[in-house]
């Protein structure tokens, strides 16, 4: 099958850095089997193709001016470089902005559209200014680009729960984007104190680094001796690093930087707890990846740990220090619950990995084309009939 895979970016040729780790995993493995071109919206300043992971990846080349501007531009970019590269059986978008560019591509060359939806497409907070559904111009979009979809993803039932009512024609189908559980091997952990927590997320507003900072001040407040490992790309000029001055851990919090997914597994088996403080997230892949390591998490309740409390992670409401603080020395005291989340976890990681997402997508890529081909044959039938 030759699929064409639409996304903002995520798929740097390095294949390391400022990559989305499901993607490549996802490109990976339908690669095995398919003949798969990625189209990239937003990345590399000029249009250029590189093979990775042995699909092709075709980057339009970034576009600038103003939005309705930039999306036009998109569209005629997309439409001509799949042109260029021959017929595609089908197009899948990858989160919110590829679905609204490639829902009428794919509606102009004629092939079937599936949607996932695995970021802010869904969500509006208004005091960081994120999420789609803050403007009317990006609600209409996205909306439009689910009704024209034939099929409709998400990863997580938190974010189906945030489906509207009649957003698409087909029913929303949870499939989550699987690891690839190799890389991270589970092993027997040391226990604390000293207690370590560990973070792996860009410092950014969404993902909340404050509230987690005023819960690691309130448990060192409480006699706790925890040290925090901050795994991410800054993204606020040290904004962070400056809070954690301010509240006087600095000796308890390190901060990492951007690591690559291949040195990831020792932070992991290091660890005692992965926490998540997120305000909004369409799943968490790092919850994934802890999962499988066998380190227990507890976070804010969005994506994957609202759809595992309380039997795989232990949620507590998002902005909220002193429950975050709480649940998490609950359970650094409590040794056999967190292992009791810790496996439950990793089994259903271990059923859920990369290789059973790809054979969904291969599932659902064959049931669309397969209509998508006969709506086509009608189509040129009505255009030759006398």
């Amino acid at each position: 099958m030759r699929i064409g895979l639409v996304v903002s970016g995520g798929l740097d040729r390095s294949g390391r850095e400022r990559v989305t780790p499901s993607l490549l995993w996802l490109v990976e493995r339908l690669a095995r089997r398919h003949d798969v071109h990625v189209f990239v919206l937003h990345y590399y300043p000029r249009p250029c193709s590189y093979p990775l992971l042995g699909a092709t990846v075709h980057d339009i080349g970034r576009v600038d001016g103003a939005r309705v501007l930039r999306r036009r531009r998109r569209r005629q970019r997309l439409s001509a470089a799949i042109e260029a590269n021959g017929p595609l059986e089908l197009l899948h978008a990858y989160q919110g902005t590829p679905a609204v560019v490639s829902a009428p591509v794919a509606r102009h060359l004629g092939v079937p559209l599936v949607v996932t939806l695995d970021s802010g497409e869904l969500t509006a907070i208004g005091d960081i200014g994120y999420g789609l559904q803050r403007r009317w111009l990006d609600r209409r979009g996205v909306a439009a680009a689910a009704r024209a979809a034939a099929r409709v993803t998400v990863a997580t039932s938190f974010m189906a729960g945030l489906v509207p009512e009649g957003f698409s024609r087909v029913p929303v189908a949870v499939i989550p984007l699987g690891v690839d559980t190799s890389a991270f091997a589970s092993g027997p952990r040391v226990e604390g104190p000293p207690w370590r927590l560990l973070r792996v997320a860009s410092i950014n507003r969404v993902k909340d680094h404050s509230t987690l900072l005023r819960a690691l001040a309130l448990l060192v407040d409480r006699g706790l001796d925890v040290h925090l490992d901050f795994v991410g790309e800054d993204t606020m000029d040290r904004e962070a690093q400056s809070l954690t001055a301010a509240l006087r851990l600095g000796s308890r919090v390190t901060f990492h930087g951007f690591q690559p997914t291949d040195r990831l597994a020792p932070f992991y088996a290091g660890a005692h707890l992965h926490v998540v403080s997120s305000r909004h997230e369409a799943a968490g892949v790092v919850v994934l990846e802890a999962a499988a390591s066998g380190l227990a998490t507890v976070g804010t309740s969005v994506g994957y740990v609202a759809d595992w409390h309380p039997d795989r992670a232990q949620a507590v409401p998002v902005q909220d220090p002193a429950a975050l603080a709480t649940a998490v020395g609950d359970l650094l005291h409590d040794p056999r619950r967190r292992e009791q989340l810790a496996s439950a976890a990793r089994e259903w990681t271990l059923a859920h990995d990369a290789d059973w997402t790809a054979a969904q997508f291969e599932r659902i890529y064959g049931e669309v084309s397969r209509s998508g081909y006969r709506r086509r044959a009608r189509s040129a039938l009505r255009r030759v009939s006398p």
